[in-house]
């Protein structure tokens, strides 16, 4: 069984470095510094214009993953997806191009299976393969942490909802198995993840990820919301602060798309680091803390069972 410190900082980590990058996302690393010399402190207003501590779609379609496996008791795709579409229609603040694009089509009658491959093969190579789906997948991390080969399809399976894209859909199975090998006190979680990693995953993925965390020039880090940049930028990161603050600070001052990059990072360095390492300042800004640590718990307690 998962234990509740890990499981609590993966997702109060997703949940902080989504409110500490996002005022700031959309910005270069110079107009960040120029502004807040480190951006340390969650702060109100800037992009979005929302209040400090506000959490964006990351969080958001993570809850709807982590609340629906809670209640449902099993990973229900088509009841994931409805609660997407749900959300989608209370009029979110934040929402990506391909996710309202494949929530549309849910709306209008499109199976779950069917609508992310839909949009995807309408979209041009260059924005067919966004962050939108990494984001979100770090519950199942925890509700599937023991069973690779299945946390490795229902990751798949979540992505495929809004992005279909293999580079997406691989992405958040690499990404989930790098939480799950950190959960298990892995020393190399990185490398257990992409040695376990199905044989379809795309070697543009293995490409970026396989070089990590020593063997890269961090300069050459990018931050766009390419899956590709979004990941290798935030494992950097969480893999190699010492510390996890330092690995959420460190990634949204990257700028781009910094409540996302920060998002992934967190949800790694807190299985690395756990909650308690998290600052009490930064879960006191959030409204969904109380939240956030009772689905973990109750996720790394079911863990052994859901699913099976």
């Amino acid at each position: 069984m998962v234990g509740h410190d890990g499981a609590e900082g993966v997702l109060l980590g997703l949940a902080c470095g989504d409110a500490l990058g996002r005022p700031v996302e959309f910005r270069s690393p110079g107009a960040i510094e120029t502004e807040y010399g480190t951006l340390r402190e969650m702060v109100g207003n800037g992009t979005h214009g929302k209040p400090a501590g506000t959490i964006t779609d990351d969080t958001e379609q993570a809850l709807c993953i982590a609340r629906s496996l809670v209640e449902r008791g099993e990973f229900a795709p088509e009841n994931i997806a409805e609660r997407f579409v749900a959300w989608y229609n209370g009029g979110p603040f934040d929402i990506g191009i391909m996710t309202a694009d494949a929530l549309g089509r849910i709306d209008d009658g499109a199976s779950w299976d069917s609508a992310g491959q839909d949009v995807w093969e309408a979209k041009p190579e260059g924005s067919n393969a966004g962050n939108g789906s990494v984001m979100r997948c770090a519950p199942l991390a925890l509700a599937f942490a023991d069973d690779w080969d299945t946390l490795q399809r229902v990751s798949r399976d979540s992505s495929r909802i809004t992005h279909a894209d293999c580079r997406c859909t691989h992405g958040c199975a690499a990404l989930n198995l790098t939480i799950a090998a950190l959960l298990d006190g892995d020393d190399q979680p990185l490398a257990s993840a992409l040695d376990a990693l199905h044989p379809d995953a795309p070697d543009s993925l293995l490409g970026v990820l396989e070089p990590l965390p020593d063997d890269i020039d961090s300069t050459g880090l990018q931050n766009s919301g390419f899956v590709l940049h979004t990941l290798q930028t935030a494992l950097y990161h969480a893999l190699t602060a010492d510390s996890a603050e330092s690995a959420i600070v460190n990634a949204v001052n990257e700028g781009g798309d910094t409540d996302t990059i920060g998002a992934v990072a967190g949800a790694v360095a807190g299985a690395r680091f756990g909650s308690s390492a998290l600052p009490e300042r930064w879960l006191d800004a959030l409204a969904v803390t109380d939240e956030l640590r009772g689905l973990a718990r109750e996720l790394s307690t079911l863990e052994q069972d859901i699913g099976r």
